[in-house]
């Protein structure tokens, strides 16, 4: 069974950066592409970033040239940089897996961007 744990998530104020990270255990060679998606309050749950293992990246517009998604292989871990943030971006942050047809989400972590 596949395990996603994510850190990183805080309190920034507007313009700033945090990393986010997430750490995948077992069931690991059956994942393809991992990634960030996220949920504000009020809001449906929305895609971020995805990367696949080859490191094909995916971004939603609204962050586009503000985060940037890695993945390193060796630590089974994929990273979320974000730079710039604004208000709208607070949210809480779900690290995603997908693979052999299966959904996998960690627990989440919270994002607070002050005006």
């Amino acid at each position: 069974q596949v395990q996603l744990v994510e850190s990183g998530g805080g309190l920034v104020q507007a313009g700033g950066s945090l990393r986010l990270s997430c750490a995948a255990s077992g069931g690991i060679f059956s994942i393809n592409t991992m990634g960030w998606y996220r949920q504000a309050p009020g809001k449906q749950r929305e895609l971020v970033a995805t990367i696949t293992n080859g490191g094909s990246t995916v971004y939603a517009h609204s962050v586009k040239g503000r985060f940037t998604i890695s993945r390193d292989n060796a630590k089974n871990t994929v990273y979320l940089q974000m730079n710039s943030l604004k208000p709208e971006d607070t949210a809480v942050y779900y690290c995603y897996a997908y693979g052999l047809g299966y959904n996998y989400w960690g627990q989440g972590t919270q994002v607070t961007v002050s005006s």
